[in-house]
């Protein structure tokens, strides 16, 4: 097997649109657009034995994207997308379905022994199936070299809570986390009165992470390395939807990471490709040779 996959861990489902419904999730969102620059990457998840698990094999089929889908006996997971007068979104994620159940099996743990990094989030953990699996997974990957466990925070309803920050935080060495998750994690833990600069600091130092990834929308990013921080501005671009954009800028700092970018750089490269990502429709476009050339 290829010991260089990257993997997208976690939640495969449907956002069920006024207009139709399209295939969403993290995680195969970040593997898709990592698979960009030549690694081997690959969704992880569970799918029901329904039509949609159908369907959902289908269009990671389409889009050429490798995946480990167990089919187990739930639905396939959804989320309801409402939206009100004004055109503001709410959404009803649906509980108990695959993505909840994702089992570890003997070819998952072959897989986590020849992972070389590896996004999952705290919105799949909230299922005890599927936080045990996703434990199992970090806790099997080896740990030499260069070997990337990003947590991607991910804070959707009431589907967290500080056991399941805390496991994350001190299985993962990079964070990646945005400016309003700072914020509820900063009042969980006990800490509100810091800035948002010494907040990541704190973290960094607190949980011995190798970066940490705060992400500020329109007021640009940072990357924070023990003793350094990168900031980049958030190119001002003519936006289609922001649909899968924080996973598109995760993929691509990732992939030039672990292909020997300087953090600057990879921070970079994951700004633009971000940027790139929201004046597309859908979550994952095919990126132009130009961003893809730079690693």
């Amino acid at each position: 097997m290829n010991t260089d996959i990257i993997v997208g861990l976690g939640e495969a489902l449907w956002d069920v649109l006024p207009e139709g419904k399209k295939l969403g999730g993290a995680p195969a969102n970040f593997a898709y657009h990592a698979g960009q620059f030549g690694f081997r990457s690959m969704a992880v998840s569970a799918v029901g034995d329904d039509k949609l698990g159908d369907e959902t094999i289908a269009a990671l089929d389409g889009k050429g994207l490798d995946y480990h889908m167990a089919r187990v006996p739930y639905p396939t997971g959804t989320v309801q997308v409402t939206l009100d007068e004004s055109g503001i979104p709410t959404y009803n994620i649906r509980e108990n379905v695959a993505w909840d159940n994702i089992p570890f099996t003997l070819g998952l743990e072959e897989i986590a022994r020849n992972c070389r990094a590896v996004c999952f989030g705290s919105l799949a953990q909230r299922n005890v199936v599927s936080r045990e699996t996703i434990h199992k997974f970090l806790d099997t990957m080896p740990d030499d070299g260069i070997r990337l466990k990003i947590f991607d925070v991910n804070l959707r309803q009431n589907f967290y809570n500080e056991d399941i920050l805390c496991d994350s935080l001190k299985r993962c060495n990079v964070l990646k986390i945005n400016d309003e998750e700072l914020v509820i994690i900063g009042r969980m833990f006990g800490y509100p009165g810091l800035d948002m600069r010494n907040k990541c600091w704190l973290i960094l130092g607190k949980y011995n992470l190798d970066m940490l990834v705060l992400t500020c929308g329109v007021n640009g990013s940072y990357v924070f390395t023990p003793g350094h921080v990168s900031f980049q501005e958030t190119p001002r671009v003519e936006v289609a939807d922001t649909v899968g954009a924080g996973d598109s800028f995760t993929g691509a700092f990732c992939a030039g990471i672990l292909k020997g970018l300087p953090v600057p750089d990879a921070h970079r490269l994951a700004v633009d490709v971000s940027a790139y990502v929201c004046t597309q429709s859908g979550a994952m476009p095919m990126l132009p040779a130009s961003l893809v050339s730079r690693i």
